[in-house]
């Protein structure tokens, strides 16, 4: 497969970069965790009520009317084969708990991947959306779309006075986790972030690495999230977090106009040799190419570098972990065969983007 064609057939419509704040804010992402009614939760529930619950889905899928889900296609966890699984995983379309448990698992994905729905994961349903950019309002607004469309042929585990039923109680009430993925170099080179991630939490937010809980920040990409549902509205969770995100991309704003004014020969030339080892290196580690990808972010937000788009840098934090590797490849590769397959791609999207 050339390189065009598998880039053309993994992108996801947020890799583009295009959206409020996407100089620091790489995309906003949108859950609503739902069960149905009368039906045991995932936590309790037998292979057969499982089995249930996915036919009881999957039979809603041609009464969906709703435009972003006419072409929405089921995946089925149990046929699909790890790589594919870990691939989905890799592009935040399902979580690493569904890729794991296949039985009778599934995701509902649209073409463009903007709506993901994962079946018999933690719940029974968990709608998602990703937007690039800053983007709360506008992937609330969809999900909403989505659930208000699932409603209409579902009936939904709900108490009036505890709200959306859910298996976790953190997620009782509204059944929301809004989400930024946010690329804070700026704060973690001068040393504020470790500063910072307590005074989030205090504030009711919870900060993760790049893939959530339990996943470490490579690349200086942090997942920022609401821990609480209930008892406020899903506005206020919005507001709440919005808040935050703000506060917290003016000060690496800030972070990166002091790096300038203090070090910016000493940054430019921390830029440039990270471009050069991705432009160069027959042998790339994942954490090292995390490193210097978001090194050259850094420089094409602050103008050093003018002829790579910032997208592509989106792309390749992606594309070059171990999964999507193994598909462009067609088979499995063995750590060092990765680093050499990472490092030539890498190589290759630098130079197919200055050709753009």
């Amino acid at each position: 497969m050339s390189l065009e064609k598998f880039l053309t057939q993994s992108r996801s419509s947020w890799m583009n970069g295009n959206g409020p704040q996407s100089d620091i804010v790489l995309t906003s992402r949108i859950r609503l965790a739902r069960n149905l009614k009368n039906n045991l939760f995932p936590t309790i529930f037998t292979p057969e009520d499982a089995k249930n619950v996915l036919q009881q889905i999957e039979d809603t899928l041609p009464l969906l009317t709703l435009h972003p889900l006419k072409d929405i296609e089921i995946l089925k966890m149990e046929k699909l084969q790890p790589l594919h699984k870990r691939v989905l995983v890799e592009k935040h379309l399902i979580s690493p708990n569904l890729a794991e448990d296949s039985s009778h698992g599934a995701c509902l994905l649209t073409p463009n991947e903007e709506i993901s729905i994962m079946v018999n994961e933690e719940d029974h349903i968990r709608i998602q959306c990703i937007f690039p950019g800053l983007q709360l309002n506008e992937a609330l607004s969809l999900a909403n779309a989505v659930d208000d469309q699932l409603e209409q042929h579902l009936e939904y585990a709900f108490n009036e006075v505890r709200g959306y039923l859910t298996s976790c109680p953190t997620n009782v009430g509204t059944g929301l986790r809004a989400s930024v993925m946010v690329h804070l170099p700026g704060l973690v080179m001068t040393q504020q972030m470790s500063q910072l991630i307590p005074s989030i939490n205090q504030l009711g937010l919870v900060v993760r690495g790049i893939y959530g809980e339990g996943s470490e920040a490579l690349g200086n990409i942090f997942q920022i999230s609401n821990q609480v549902t209930l008892g406020k509205s899903e506005q206020d969770i919005i507001l709440d977090l919005t808040s935050v995100v703000e506060q917290i991309i003016e000060q690496e704003k800030s972070a990166r106009e002091v790096l300038a004014k203090t070090s910016g020969l000493q940054l430019e030339d921390r830029v440039y040799r990270s471009l050069g080892i991705l432009t160069n290196s027959r042998i790339m580690e994942s954490k090292e190419a995390a490193r210097c990808l978001s090194d050259v972010r850094l420089g094409i937000d602050m103008g050093y570098i003018k002829d790579i788009p910032k997208s592509i840098l989106n792309e390749l934090m992606i594309l070059t972990q171990p999964g999507f590797l193994q598909q462009y490849a067609g088979g499995q590769l063995r750590p060092f065969e990765r680093d050499v397959r990472r490092a030539t791609l890498i190589r290759e999207r630098l130079l197919l983007g200055k050709n753009d």
